[in-house]
Order: structure tokens, then C-alpha cells, then sequence
């Protein structure tokens, strides 16, 4: 059996960068990545959060999270830039795009970050970390901005390999470093562990991943029940877990992004799925494959994660009728607590469109001109880029449903 080879490629301070990049195209003067800078929401909407912040930022003691009114008292020539999320998508793409030469497995983890499947490559590349250090270089020189790479024998320990220095480093983390490079580190730092977790962890002594490691199983599982194992195989730099590309046709099509700060707003957690929905519905369509159920996975400031679905009346590849259907979900799911991670789910596809008969002739005949429409859609942002126009329909599906209220 080969030696698996992972790659996690993780984009350094990607709103930041990106927004950079932007400003700098379109014929902005200053690298706003070299100044106090922050991109952040709108204060007269309620929404004046820092999103992410410039290296000088960072230096006047600003963090994520916090308002903007508070970042500006720290800092009086603060720069504030919105985040351009159109943008972001693009640039994610095209970064995707970019790395999807060097191996066909690659895994979008979110929307800055992904994992490259480099087994059985070893014919083609003789140095892993040289062949990192060159797709690095490449990045910067192509696109503008600077990425992490991790190397390792699985995902879980490529994740962690990314985090240890930033920004613009490659960094290994091979089984026979786990106790030099792993253990030493806070067991905070071990990906997964939430604050909730870590605190508990260190009241009963537990302040390394060493000594996670290390604990007698019964004593972990009186604490943390099923999640002990997963923590105790972490600690150890175990993970099984495969590279999961999504070019093939597939029983399911998954997209989850970890937000910039905790979502308590129903509304933005819409535009989240509005935004991920253009995404999977499209790539539904590129497969020719119609979805019968959608769901919407949670996973709250805890680490808690939970999920709903619903089925819809017909298999279809349509937006507007998933978007509507995903939005009903959301106001009947969603328990209004802090959101760190949302995503959305299409399952149970089918291979055709087998819809019920309809004693309605109209209504058949509007979800065709809805499918003309799409395809027509679909075809001008294949052309002319991503998401240039979506169907105005699906905002307004947003707008109206918020006003329903669910038991």
C-alpha cells in the first residue's frame, strides 16, 4: 500500500489579500496589506465587524470579531474596505482551477482552502516540499497573494502543518515528527478543538496535545463521551479520512464554508446559502443530475453541529425551487445560536427528471421557462465569469420568506 502524500493549500489572510489584489487592479495606490487596514461590514446596517485585518492592524491589538468602532479607537487612521464576496468567489475558483493540474483529487475545504491528494505522484515529483515551495512561488507571482502549504501523511495532519508559521511558509509534519512538532503545541491548537473543549481539557490537566495523547482513554470518555476518540487518534496524528473531489457524478453534493467571525443574523446566514447554493445547483446542472432532497448543516461557537433537510415535490436541477425550499429550512432549523460553519447538502440525485403529473398545466409550463431561463444563466457566466447575474427571483424568495414565521 503507497505512503499517501496530502497537501493543504491555505490562502493568507484570503478577505485581506484578495480585497488587495482588487483595489490594486483597479488602480488603487496603496497595498492596503501594507497599511492599518481591516476589511469590515457595514456600521450603518448593523454589521460594523472586523472581518480581517492587515499584519499592522493586528500590531494596534484589532482582532476578528470585534466592531469597528472599537477597531477605529485603537487605531485613528484605521482604513476600512467592505468585503467583495463576488470577488472572493472568483478568486477562489480560479485558484482551484490553478492547483487541480497538479493532481485531479482535490478537496475544497472552504473558500480559501484545500486539500491535493499527491499519492502515487511520486514518478512526477521527486521532492514533495520542493514542488510545494515551487506552487507557492507560482501562486504569488500569478494571482498576487501569498499561501500556506502543509505536507503530510493525511489530511488532519496537512491541516495542522499549514498553521504552524504564517504567512508564506511550507511547512511538513510526517508521522516521525508528530512528538516533535505536534505534541509540544497547546492542545487548543489541535484542529477541532473548540474553546468550550480546551477549558474543560485544561481544568483536568490536559494543557498539550502531549498530554491529550497521552490520557487514560476511560478518562477522556467521562468528559467527552464519542468525541474522546476522535480527540485521542488526533492527538496522535491519526486521520483515515479521504480526499474528496467532486468532479464525478456522486450520491450527494456538499458545500460547507467556517464564517469570519460567529453569525447570530438569520439574514446573513441567508446570503451565505444563497451564495453556496449558485454554487452546488450549478455544478448539479454541469452533471446533468437533479437532487430530491436538500439539508443544511450547522455548526455553532460549541463545535456542536447539527443539520435538517427536506424533501422536494420532484427531483430538479432548478435554483429557485431548491433555493426556496433551502430558505423554509433555515427559518424552521435554525436554533439562533452563534454560527462558526454553515453549509448546504443536495442528496438523493437522480440521473432524470421524473416529475409528477401536474393537473396544473401552467405551473409545468413556468418550471420550464424557470429552466430556459437558468440555462441561459448558466451560459453567461460560464462565458463571461461566475456569477456575473443570478435570477432575481431567488432574492426575492429570500425577502418574502423572512417575513414567515414558523411554530
Amino acid at each position: 500500500m503507497k505512503e499517501r502524500i496530502i497537501f493543504h493549500i491555505d490562502v493568507n489572510n484570503a478577505f485581506l489579500s484578495w480585497t488587495a489584489v482588487y483595489l490594486l487592479k483597479n488602480g488603487y495606490k496603496q497595498d492596503i496589506r501594507k497599511i492599518a487596514s481591516i476589511i469590515g461590514g457595514d456600521e450603518t446596517k448593523r454589521q460594523g465587524i472586523v472581518l480581517a485585518k492587515s499584519p499592522i492592524a493586528k500590531k494596534y491589538g484589532i482582532v476578528t470579531a470585534e466592531t469597528l468602532y472599537q477597531a477605529k479607537k485603537k487605531c485613528k487612521n484605521l482604513q476600512i474596505f467592505p468585503p467583495n464576496y463576488k470577488w472572493y468567489y472568483q478568486k477562489s475558483k480560479e485558484l482551484f482551477d490553478y492547483l487541480s493540474q497538479y493532481s485531479p483529487l482535490l478537496q475544497k475545504f472552504s473558500i480559501d482552502e484545500c486539500f491535493l491528494d499527491m499519492t502515487g505522484t511520486n514518478y512526477l515529483y521527486k521532492d514533495y516540499q520542493k514542488l510545494a515551495e515551487k506552487i507557492k512561488e507560482e501562486i504569488k507571482t500569478k494571482f498576487g497573494y501569498t499561501v500556506n502549504i502543509g505536507i503530510a501523511n493525511n489530511k488532519l495532519c496537512a491541516k495542522m502543518a499549514s498553521d504552524f508559521e504564517k504567512p508564506d511558509k511550507v511547512h511538513t509534519l510526517w508521522k516521525n515528527e508528530i512528538e516533535q512538532k505536534l505534541w509540544p503545541l497547546d492542545v487548543g491548537d489541535l484542529f477541532m478543538i473548540g474553546k468550550q473543549s480546551t477549558k474543560v481539557l485544561k481544568g483536568i490537566g490536559i494543557k498539550t496535545i502531549r498530554d491529550l495523547a497521552h490520557i487514560e482513554d476511560k478518562t477522556l470518555k467521562k468528559y467527552f463521551k464519542n468525541q474522546a476518540i476522535y480527540m485521542k487518534e488526533a492527538a496522535w496524528g491519526i486521520d483515515n479520512s479521504k480526499v474528496e473531489t467532486r468532479k464525478t457524478k456522486t450520491p450527494s453534493i456538499s458545500i460547507s464554508e467556517t464564517l469570519p467571525y460567529d453569525y447570530t443574523d438569520e439574514q446573513k446566514l441567508k446570503e451565505i446559502i444563497f451564495r453556496q447554493l449558485e454554487e452546488v445547483t450549478r455544478e448539479l446542472r454541469e452533471k446533468k443530475q437533479y437532487t430530491n432532497t436538500v439539508a443544511i448543516m450547522y455548526k455553532n461557537n460549541q463545535f456542536i453541529s447539527y443539520s435538517a433537510q427536506a424533501k422536494l415535490k420532484n427531483p430538479t436541477d432548478n435554483s429557485k425551487e431548491i433555493y426556496k425550499l433551502a430558505i423554509e429550512i433555515l427559518h424552521k432549523s435554525y436554533r439562533h445560536d452563534p454560527i462558526r460553519l454553515i453549509g448546504v447538502k443536495l442528496s438523493d440525485l437522480k440521473n432524470t427528471r421524473e416529475r409528477q403529473l401536474s393537473l396544473f398545466e401552467e405551473e409545468e409550463e413556468t418550471v420550464e421557462s424557470d429552466n430556459k431561463i437558468q440555462k441561459t444563466i448558466d451560459d453567461i457566466n460560464k462565458k463571461f465569469g461566475k456569477s456575473i447575474i443570478v435570477p432575481a427571483s431567488l432574492k426575492v424568495i429570500g425577502e418574502t420568506n423572512s417575513k414567515k414565521k414558523y411554530k
